[in-house]
């Protein structure tokens, strides 16, 4: 019996973890023989040019003059029923609660119960959406109707039960990594153009919202920069820039502060660091920690969320309480002023990266939880507890 399983994978196409780590899954599974079918708005960014095994199903918002609001989610359920019915789907796995577990639910009560539903949460679903008292059921009862359960943390697995009193099962699937795209690139070329040899360059990505705290990257570095010549590379874009760049401005620090923007090839921009900075309050998982690990590049950050599962103090980076920015910068300058300690980090960044969150690792349990509950034995793949 031919073992390979058709699935339908639904994320947001644009910028952001979730939809990162639902491409590049969709395009491992494909290459292990599984068809993959995405369904979504957009075609992801991540996906790139033709991948043999994977179809790209765009959805198509009615514009009917009495909707106030063009119905994305009805649109998307009846997409997703239509691509399960044409193509035969085994699975749809969808990637955050709101709106596309809810969306999944629809189209299998259109379908019938031969398709299988697996929601993937990465965070925002319920430390965000969940929040919000008018859609806590709906998120509910799309998590409870959904056939699996996936969390990228153990610490969002704790907030989905604290917060919508769930008891069903709720698997552990880590994210992950590509290791043919994120490992150390020699960048001295590029790392010139930024800082002089003898200087240390610290980093931080993301989309500069609030909860990311840049503020205290500003602080973490000009603590750091006092003591050791160095350079902040800031990548990514977001409502907090502008605030960040007067700050930045008003510290007089401007000389030493490079604004990247968005970056597709994160993994060579990773490597120009020496370390990179994540002291945000909340993080489900961290995604950009493990894209600098794997490039061999230690995390500074905060004791928040899902980062502690990730990082491990003292081994692959060092870890403070949120707000401390004084205990990071004086993580920084020790690890910058002791060249074993800094070679000891890179070593162990790149074996937990590759070991522990390796690519093959994961969508083997991802395919476990397929086979699971689907209720079909396939012997050789990683056993999901």
């Amino acid at each position: 019996m031919n073992q390979h399983l058709k699935i339908g994978i639904t994320c947001y196409p644009s910028l952001g973890g979730s939809g990162v780590v639902a491409t590049e899954l969709g395009k491992l599974l494909a290459e292990k023989g599984h068809e993959v079918h995405f369904i979504c708005h957009g075609v992801p960014f991540r996906l790139g040019s033709f991948h043999k095994n994977i179809i790209y199903h765009e959805i198509e918002v009615s514009d009917y003059y009495v909707f106030r609001y063009p119905p994305y989610d009805l649109s998307l359920a009846t997409k997703m029923a239509q691509v399960a019915k044409t193509e035969n789907l085994d699975i749809l796995h969808v990637h955050y609660a709101m709106p596309h577990a809810v969306c999944a639910f629809l189209a299998k009560q259109m379908v019938g119960d031969q398709l299988k539903v697996v929601t993937t949460l990465h965070g925002t679903d319920i430390t965000v959406l969940a929040q919000d008292e008018s859609l806590k059921d709906l998120i509910r009862l799309a998590i409870n109707e959904s056939d699996a359960v996936t969390s990228v943390s153990r610490d969002l697995i704790k907030e989905t039960r604290e917060v919508l009193d769930i008891s069903r099962d709720i698997d552990l699937a880590y994210n992950f990594v590509d290791e043919r795209v994120y490992y150390p690139r020699p960048c001295l070329e590029c790392r010139d153009d930024f800082a002089a040899p003898e200087e240390k360059v610290l980093m931080h990505i993301s989309n500069f919202r609030p909860v990311k705290r840049v503020s205290d990257v500003i602080d973490i570095f000009e603590k750091v920069t006092r003591k050791i010549p160095s350079k902040l590379l800031l990548v990514g874009e977001g409502p907090d820039l502008p605030k960040i760049q007067c700050k930045i401005k008003e510290m007089g620090i401007s000389d030493k502060v490079h604004f990247l923007g968005k970056q597709d090839d994160i993994a060579h921009v990773i490597s120009m660091a020496d370390v990179l900075l994540l002291p945000s309050e909340k993080e489900s998982f961290g995604l950009v920690a493990l894209e600098a690990m794997a490039c061999g590049v230690p995390t500074v950050g905060s004791v928040a969320g899902g980062i502690p599962e990730l990082v491990t103090h003292g081994d692959s980076g060092f870890l403070a309480p949120i707000g401390d920015t004084d205990q990071m910068a004086e993580y920084c300058i020790s690890l910058f002023s002791d060249d074993k300690l800094a070679e000891r980090m890179k070593k162990a960044c790149l074996d937990r990266a590759r070991n522990d969150f390796s690519s093959d690792r994961i969508t083997s349990i991802y395919e476990a939880i397929y086979y699971r509950v689907l209720n079909r034995e396939v012997p050789g793949l990683t056993s999901v507890s």
